[in-house]
């Protein structure tokens, strides 16, 4: 149900959505498909890098992993300074 966008369509059905809203809102989707269809694009032929997979064991304990990897670098840079 969530990949089929029934959870969106229901919380945006609550409340009354104006014309030109709706179009806006239509328009940035369209150009986020388009967006992603050309990075998936791009991807399969070579010419971006795919994007790295987060590790389970980083996301078990919130911090992301650029987070983790820069506080041990700053942990092992001052722990060689002394």
């Amino acid at each position: 149900m969530q990949r089929e966008g029934v959870f969106r369509e229901m919380k945006r059905r609550r409340s009354y959505e104006k014309p030109s809203e709706k179009a806006a809102r239509e328009k940035n989707e369209a150009i986020r498909r388009a967006r992603k269809l050309a990075r998936k694009k791009a991807i399969r032929e070579g010419l971006i890098a795919a994007p790295r997979n987060k590790r389970v064991d980083d996301r078990k304990h919130g911090a992301s992993p650029r987070m983790q990897a820069s506080s041990m670098e700053r942990s092992t840079s001052t722990s060689t300074q002394t």
